[in-house]
């Protein structure tokens, strides 16, 4: 999510932890079986008969038992899930599992339930409820059953393809199209475009952590820079940054202003996807290679990964000219073409250089892209197929594979 305000940024992330879901769902649980104390004097003195007295405990009863053994059996094969997805894909796309939409509701709903039966049996025990209040809490349970048999049919299906190759796949090429749709959408971040070196004179503001930059607050920037200052960043979301390592050029000599920026960007221990859309070509690059080592020896996943680059990369090539920056007084590097190509290319291009037919599909790539691509990108793309040229030289030992590869490289 590419929101520019720091407290939108954190929130989504907090939006995302499992916790904060299961904890919401809980809630409304808890809510939904206390609300038939709250109705009950609403409800007509007839229609408790429709009812019988004990046609709640029972089901209840069940409901209890079941879903606590569910949630502990759907936490267990979640956390296999992520640890298959650790060990055989990359550990850097365990993130996106984690944050599973599907996953979190499922668990979420069971927990739920749990503590829907839990307290709708306590509060029976106490006489809370009466007989009104037994027959709202009987619909509500029917409800909280029509939604368990929807959870579960759905939760069922999801677990098929949970932590599946394919499936890590194309989580992380979503991942990395969205931020790339977003970063298009809105280019440099609602900022102008920074060339060249910063101007003479000014300040520069250092960083006060060690980590990667995981965000920057651009409209924070903006009011820093007022309208009379100017700032120009000095380094993107997904850079290793220290101590003292310029994260702003700023024109104005103001230490309360200056704090401003340096609170503007935020610093982690784990890179992220959010305003980085290298790190998702970096994650596929990843699992291709490890694809490719000699343990695993699966070249079609690296096929199949040298796919998701080209639909990346090639969205990227179509992108429009830029709208007129919203923050004129705030600078910002673009996007090298050529980091791009080598974080997505670079690593297959060198674990594969001794596989003919991933040499091969490499080409065929470079091809593509350059072929869709303005003068940047064809440049980036040439450079890339002659270095992939360069690796299966020395790796390959059959001249008719080398002539195959040259005549591939010939049409990039």
């Amino acid at each position: 999510m590419n929101v520019t305000s720091r407290w939108a940024w954190v929130i989504a992330n907090l939006a995302r932890q499992l916790w904060f879901r299961a904890s919401l769902f809980s809630v409304a649980a808890v809510a939904t079986a206390l609300l038939a104390w709250f109705v009950k004097p609403w409800i007509p003195a007839d229609w408790p008969s429709l009812v019988g007295a004990d046609a709640v405990d029972g089901i209840l009863g069940i409901l209890g038992s079941s879903m606590l053994t569910v949630t502990v059996f759907s936490l267990t094969t979640m956390v296999s899930a992520y640890s298959a997805a650790s060990t055989n894909v990359t550990p850097r796309a365990t993130r996106l599992l984690l944050e599973d939409s599907t996953s979190q509701n499922a668990l979420s709903t069971f927990l739920g339930a749990f503590l829907f039966a839990l307290v709708g049996i306590v509060a029976l025990s106490t006489g809370l409820y009466g007989d009104s209040g037994r027959l709202v809490l009987f619909v509500a349970t029917m409800f909280v059953l029509l939604v368990i048999v929807v959870t579960l049919l759905r939760w069922i299906t999801h677990l098929s393809t949970l932590g599946q190759m394919g499936d890590t796949i194309e989580r992380v090429e979503n991942a990395a199209m969205s931020v790339f749709e977003e970063y298009l959408a809105q280019p440099l971040l609602g900022a102008a475009p920074k060339r060249g070196p910063n101007p003479p004179g000014g300040h520069l503001v250092l960083g006060e952590q060690v980590g990667y930059l995981l965000h920057i607050d651009i409209e924070a920037l903006a009011r820093a820079a007022g309208d009379d200052g100017t700032v120009h960043v000095c380094s993107l979301p997904g850079s290793f940054v220290h101590r003292r390592q310029a994260l702003a050029w700023v024109s104005f000599d103001d230490p309360d202003r200056h704090d401003e920026v340096a609170r503007a960007f935020s610093i982690g221990v784990q890179r992220g996807y959010d305003q980085d859309p290298r790190f998702g070509l970096i994650v596929l690059a990843e699992i291709a290679s490890r694809s490719l080592s000699a343990a695993v020896n699966d070249s079609g996943t690296a096929i199949s990964v040298l796919g998701a680059l080209v639909r990346i990369l090639d969205r990227w090539s179509r992108r429009d000219e830029s709208p007129a920056p919203r923050y004129e007084r705030v600078f910002v590097p673009e996007l090298d073409i050529d980091d791009l190509f080598d974080d997505a290319f670079a690593p297959i291009a060198r674990d594969g250089a001794g596989i003919v037919e991933v040499g091969l599909r490499l080409q065929k790539s470079l091809a593509m892209l350059a072929a869709v691509g303005d003068a940047e990108t064809r440049d980036a793309a040439r450079r890339l197929s002659a270095l992939a040229l360069e690796h299966a030289s020395c790796s390959l030992k059959l001249e008719s594979e080398l002539a195959r590869l040259r005549a591939a490289a010939a049409r990039v």
